[in-house]
């Protein structure tokens, strides 16, 4: 066996991937990152741990049959516990089990195994293997604990037949007074990954086929379903929760990847989406001072009651003095601008016998 990268994706875009380089016997070759605008990577074998609170691991008695007809069947076991019909998800299956006992399954969407494989594509690597964090773990020691491991933002918990991810603060909630032994030595969990990678339990790629090559739309993150384990009544909640944190964080960190796009000058240490807006806020309107005053004129008489005092063409856009009804008439005044492809930032607002009076600037949207 030649040598094996070992990936950890991260739960952002904008962050970097932890990487270890193993030999065949898995001993660590080297550890760092890999980074987007980094050199390009040796090509081998590559094993990615992708984020567990994003697949849905279950344990089923499934008939015999070709892995096409297995994955169906736990499909449509499955069919209750899925936010996605059949035909956009993925079943991966474990190794046969021996008679009597049941089988892994994984299940995860296809758009979500096409966004992970974008990011690597960025990175220039090419997943073999994918492995969602939590089997990472080993079965507990103990009948009805839990063991635990920290990956990425989220928290990896396994049990008898069980393996799912979420926020760490929801683990108390979940555990409900199970035994649970946390691995939290960097050493012990570098050897536990090193396992994995030789061994894998399971390959989320393997029930993907050739319909993900078929369904590629470039780099985007949708995750097609909740991590719905029944661990206890809540976890259906905390799992929804967990999810919807993550995908806020994603959209957080492209809406800053866009923003860095636009403008390359923004120090790294600077929060890129504000200063982004700000500049946009600020920039000369699309069409020049007459296009703003056409829209802002627009927009005025649009609002009942609106009127505009003044207006001044200046170097970064068109600032002016409007008059209206209520507070609300200025949010009626920015959508209409926006409309035109044009921001409405208001500067200074003060009441004036009734009325109220804002001097605002318009810029770009």
């Amino acid at each position: 066996m030649s040598r094996i990268r070992l990936i950890l994706i991260p739960p952002s875009a904008a962050l970097p991937a932890s990487c270890l380089t193993l030999d065949a016997q898995g001993r660590v070759l080297t550890r760092g990152v890999v980074e987007l605008g980094g050199p390009a990577p040796e090509q081998m074998r590559t094993v990615a741990v992708v984020p567990g609170a994003d697949v849905l691991i279950r344990w089923l008695a499934l008939p015999p049959g070709s892995p096409a007809q297995v994955a169906a069947t736990a499909l449509h076991l499955l069919r209750d516990d899925l936010a996605a019909p059949a035909d956009r998800l993925s079943a991966a299956l474990g190794p046969v089990p021996a008679p009597g006992q049941r089988r892994l399954v994984a299940v995860v969407g296809r758009s979500l195994l096409q966004t992970w494989g974008d990011y690597l594509s960025s990175l220039g690597l090419k997943a073999d293997v994918m492995i969602p964090d939590s089997l990472i773990l080993p079965e507990p020691a103990e009948e009805g604990g839990l063991t635990a491991a920290v990956f990425g933002a989220d928290l990896a918990l396994r049990g008898k037949e069980m393996a799912f991810s979420l926020q760490p603060d929801l683990a108390e909630a979940v555990v409900a007074g199970r035994t649970l032994e946390r691995i939290g030595r960097a050493d012990e969990i570098e050897r536990l990954l090193t396992v994995a990678a030789l061994n894998p339990p399971i390959n989320l790629l393997a029930g993907a086929g050739r319909r993900i090559e078929a369904d590629r739309r470039g780099w985007r993150r949708a995750a097609v379903m909740a991590a719905v384990l029944i661990v206890s009544p809540l976890i259906l909640t905390l799992a929804a929760a967990g999810h919807d944190d993550w995908r806020a964080r994603d959209a957080k960190s492209q809406a800053e990847a866009a923003a860095r796009r636009a403008f390359p000058d923004i120090p790294p240490a600077a929060d890129a989406v504000a200063e982004a807006t700000r500049r946009l806020s600020t920039a000369p309107p699309p069409g020049g001072p007459t296009a703003a005053a056409a829209a802002l004129f627009a927009a005025v008489e649009s609002v009942e009651g609106a009127e505009l005092d003044s207006l001044t063409a200046e170097q970064d856009g068109v600032r002016a003095t409007v008059t209206y009804a209520a507070y609300q008439d200025l949010d009626a005044l920015q959508q209409a601008m926006a409309a035109k492809g044009m921001s409405l930032t208001d500067e200074s607002t003060v009441d004036d016998q009734g009325k109220v009076v804002s001097e605002v600037r318009v810029g770009g949207a």
